[in-house]
C-alpha cells in the first residue's frame, strides 16, 4: 500500500482505510457475516418502507415514524458498508480525501436523526397510552412531518461544523486510517495543528444530542410506567407494555454500542483495537439490521402485511 502525498491544499489526496487492524488474515471471511447483516438491513428496511407506503390505513404518527427510521437506517448502513465490504474482500483500502469527508458527515448527521427520530417515536408511545383520545389531534401529520424535518435539520446544521473545520486543517504525512470507515475523531487524529476546539465542539454535540434525546425518552417512559400501572385491567397493562417493548429493544441496540464506541474513542485507551473497532462496525450495522426485524415480529400490522403479501391472497 502507498501512502498519498499531500498537495497543494494541505490535505492529502486520499487516505488508506486498513480494516480490522489485527485480523487482516481473517477479513475475507469476516465480510461473509457483515455481507448478510447488511442485506438483511436493506431488504427489510425496504420491505418496511414499501408495506407502510402502499397500505393507507398505516399512515399513522407511529409508522410514519417508523418509515423515518427506515429511511435513515438505509443511509447509515449504505453510507459505510459497502467501502467496509471492498476492503474486507478486494483489499480496496483506499479512499479519497472528499469521500472520506461525505463519509464523516453522512455517518455522524444520520446518527443524530436515528437518535431524534427515536426520542420522535418515544413521543409518540407517551401520547397514545396517557391521551388516547387526543393521539390524534396532537400528532397530526403536519406535526409529525415537523418533527421529521427537525430531526434532520439538527443533525445537518449540528455535524457540518466538523467536516468545514476539519477542511481547513493541515494534515500529517500519515493518511493511514486504523478502521473501516471514516469517523470524525478518527480523521481528527491525522491533522498537525491543535484540534482542541474540534474535540471540544465534537463532546458537546454528542452529549447534547445523545443527552438530550436520552433525557426525553426517559421522561416519556417514567410517564408511561406510571400510567400504565394505573390501568385497573392486567391484560391492558401487559398490552400497553408490548406495545413499548420493540422501541425499547431499539434504544437498547442503537445506544449501547454507540456510547462504548464513543467512549472507548476517547477514554478507553486500554480497550484492545480489535475490540473497539468492531463494535464501532456494530454500531452502524446492528441497528438498521435489526429495526426492521423487531418491528417486522412485534408490529402485527406489519408482520400481517407481510405474511399476506409473500403467501399471496387466497392463502
Amino acid at each position: 500500500m502507498m501512502f498519498s502525498l499531500r498537495n497543494s491544499s494541505s490535505h492529502p489526496e486520499s487516505f488508506i482505510l486498513l480494516g480490522i487492524p489485527g485480523l487482516e488474515n481473517s477479513h475475507f471471511w469476516i465480510a461473509f457475516p457483515f455481507c448478510v447483516m447488511y442485506a438483511v438491513a436493506v431488504v427489510g428496511n425496504i420491505i418496511v418502507l414499501h408495506v407502510i407506503r402502499t397500505d393507507h390505513t398505516l399512515h399513522e404518527p407511529m409508522y410514519l415514524f417508523l418509515a423515518m427510521l427506515a429511511m435513515t437506517d438505509l443511509v447509515l448502513s449504505s453510507s459505510t458498508q459497502p467501502k467496509m465490504l471492498a476492503i474486507l474482500w478486494f483489499h480496496a483500502h483506499e479512499i479519497e480525501y472528499h469521500a472520506c469527508l461525505v463519509q464523516v458527515f453522512f455517518i455522524h448527521a444520520f446518527s443524530s436523526v436515528e437518535s431524534g427520530v427515536l426520542m420522535a417515536m418515544a413521543l409518540d408511545r407517551y401520547v397514545a397510552i396517557c391521551f388516547p383520545l387526543r393521539h390524534s389531534t396532537i400528532l397530526t401529520p403536519s406535526v409529525v412531518g415537523k418533527l421529521g424535518a427537525a430531526v434532520m435539520i439538527r443533525g445537518v446544521l449540528w455535524v457540518s461544523p466538523f467536516c468545514i473545520m476539519i477542511s481547513r486543517m493541515p494534515f500529517c504525512f500519515s493518511t493511514v486510517i486504523p478502521q473501516s470507515y471514516c469517523e470524525h475523531m478518527a480523521v481528527l487524529k491525522l491533522v498537525c495543528a491543535d484540534t482542541t476546539v474540534n474535540r471540544v465542539y465534537g463532546l458537546c454535540v454528542a452529549f447534547f444530542v445523545a443527552g438530550f434525546d436520552m433525557t426525553v425518552i426517559s421522561i416519556s417512559y417514567v410517564m408511561i410506567l406510571r400510567a400504565v400501572l394505573r390501568l385497573p385491567s392486567g391484560e391492558a397493562r401487559l398490552k400497553a407494555f408490548g406495545t413499548c417493548a420493540s422501541h425499547i429493544c431499539v434504544i437498547l441496540a442503537l445506544y449501547i454500542p454507540a456510547l462504548f464506541s464513543f467512549l472507548t474513542h476517547r477514554f478507553g485507551h486500554h480497550v484492545p483495537r480489535v475490540v473497539h473497532i468492531m463494535f464501532a462496525n456494530l454500531y452502524l450495522l446492528a441497528p438498521p439490521m435489526l429495526n426492521p426485524i423487531i418491528y417486522g415480529v412485534r408490529t402485527k400490522q406489519i408482520r400481517d402485511r407481510v405474511i399476506h403479501a409473500c403467501c399471496g391472497k387466497d392463502s
